[in-house]
């Protein structure tokens, strides 16, 4: 049984939890019978300690720095019974992973859904901090587990606790792994250092797997993804034509060897997905 609220937010129920914290469904009540849906973010009681805690902040300091349709909205920070909670939008609908479970998407579909992954993973490479310098931001977990999907067909990425920025406090030290190793960048693997590339390979990982049913790379142990990873061309079987050249490049060992930039792999996405259209429209 859940607790009845956390500060201000009364609880409703839990929406999901992971090895270090748990979200629920809460609910922050104003005058005149005013209510507004929220997530909240609370570290799980047996995982409450100094490292973690640092982390909550990290994240919330991270998302609440960032506004964009394509990112889920960090909209405070607060502390109860001496635990630190994160406030975020709620998206009403769930996360990717769940909803496609031993299911494909149709190429454009999965193509409007990474690209609007890419252009929220644009905004947040992007970003500077108040005297206009860049943050060097790079989420570092993109999957489709931290993509939320909405019941009205938002897009929204989430889960900003794994980020690295080069200009805030508590740097991620090089040889330090986090994420999910199927979604990793060799660099990331090899313990050199992050960044913002290694966030489309994440990002072409998880194409492959809305589109073909499966991962570029193989491995049932993190060991054997590592080393697939490392040594393997990318299994691009079950792509369409169209995508096949996009994902190669995306997935390419050397991260010089991909594409400039977010947006430019963003820009690649909505181009396919027109063509892709346009093909559609042709055969009908």
């Amino acid at each position: 049984m859940i607790r009845a609220s956390i500060g201000p937010y009364q609880l409703v129920r839990r929406l999901g939890h992971g090895g270090m914290a748990e979200v629920f469904l809460a609910i922050s009540h104003g005058a005149s019978g005013f209510e507004h849906r929220v997530a909240i973010k609370v570290l799980l009681p047996e995982r409450a300690e100094p490292a973690l805690e640092r982390a909550l902040i990290r994240e919330a300091t991270i998302g609440g720095a960032l506004a964009h349709r394509n990112l889920v909205a960090v909209l405070g920070l607060g502390t109860a019974d001496g635990a630190y909670y994160v406030v975020m939008e709620y998206v009403d609908g769930g996360d990717l992973a769940s909803q496609l479970r031993d299911r494909t998407l149709p190429p454009p579909l999965a193509l409007h859904v990474v690209g609007e992954v890419a252009r929220g993973l644009a905004h947040l490479h992007a970003a500077t901090d108040a005297r206009g310098l860049p943050l060097g931001l790079v989420h570092r977990d993109v999957s489709p587990a931290n993509v939320l999907v909405s019941t009205t067909g938002d897009v929204k990425l989430g889960d900003f606790g794994v980020a690295k920025a080069t200009a805030l406090v508590e740097l991620t030290a090089a040889g330090t792994r986090k994420g999910r190793y199927a979604y990793m960048a060799p660099e990331l693997l090899a313990g050199e250092p992050v960044g913002q590339a290694g966030d489309q390979f994440a990002l072409a990982v998880m194409l492959v797997e809305l589109v073909a049913g499966h991962r570029p790379f193989p491995g049932d142990t993190p060991w054997a993804l590592v080393d697939a990873i490392a040594t393997r061309a990318p299994d691009l079987d079950g792509l369409p034509d169209g995508l096949v050249s996009l994902a190669r490049r995306a997935l390419a060992r050397a991260p010089s060897d991909r594409f400039a930039s977010m947006a430019e792999l963003a820009a690649a996405f909505t181009r396919s997905a027109t063509d892709d259209l346009a093909a559609w429209v042709h055969r009908t």
